[in-house]
């Protein structure tokens, strides 16, 4: 448990004597990054925040407000269903974002820009059209198996 602060003691100069105390008996020793220089160029304040994002590989959508994070989605919904398999898989896809971005509707107004519905014909449509159907490769010579070789080994003694 923490001890209290003296009542005579400004608070400044009683979390500098903590830690103080706390760099005396060693506690900041050892710690990760000790003795590397920080970051330099870094003339924006939230340069950490992007570093832990790079570090943890987070993405960044995570912070964006919910209409231009839709929009972003709706952005990339080529890309998102491009590796989906089947048309009902692509219909869901794109129709769980319409929902989202219906419900953002409903929300008050004035907080960034509205996303759009994206047209659930036309994404199927473009999916079709990237789709690469698989090429047919020819029959490779399959080994024969164990048990025939075996047989015609006995077959063929005379």
């Amino acid at each position: 448990m923490s001890e209290r602060k003296p009542a005579g003691m400004s608070y400044e100069s009683w979390v500098e004597q903590r830690i103080g105390e706390a760099a005396d008996r060693g506690d900041f020793d050892g710690l990760p990054g000790t003795g590397r220089p920080l970051p330099q160029g870094e003339a924006d304040e939230d340069w950490w925040v992007r570093g832990y994002l790079r570090r943890e590989d987070v993405s960044t959508d995570l912070s964006l407000p919910a209409p231009l994070l839709l929009r972003r989605q709706a952005d990339d919904i080529d890309h998102t269903v491009g590796r989906l398999l089947d048309e009902a898989a692509v219909r869901r896809v794109v129709g769980e974002l319409n929902q989202r971005v219906e419900e953002s509707w409903r929300r008050p107004a004035g907080h960034g820009p509205v996303a759009r519905r994206v047209d659930a014909e036309a994404v199927v449509a473009r999916w079709r059209e990237n789709r690469a159907e698989p090429s047919p490769e020819p029959a490779a010579a399959r080994p024969t198996p164990w048990w025939r070789r075996v047989g015609r080994r006995v077959r063929s003694r005379p």
